[in-house]
């Protein structure tokens, strides 16, 4: 399996970084932060699931 992956994954070469001032991260990281973000932003943005349901429920009285 070691063949395999060594095979797959080149890792015979200095790391991409991203480099601001003093703060040096990999390329790979800045991505997952990346999303991080935009999971936590959307889940923020985008209302609860059966979000409508319960709010009709609780206009017209009524237990859900």
């Amino acid at each position: 399996m070691s063949i395999l992956a060594a095979a797959v994954f080149n890792l015979n070469h200095p790391a991409h970084t991203v480099d601001w001032e003093f703060v040096h991260l990999s390329v790979a990281n800045v991505v997952v932060i990346g999303l991080m973000f935009l999971v936590f932003f959307l889940a923020i943005l985008l209302p609860f699931p059966g979000a409508a349901k319960r709010d009709t429920a609780r206009r017209s009285g009524g237990a859900s």
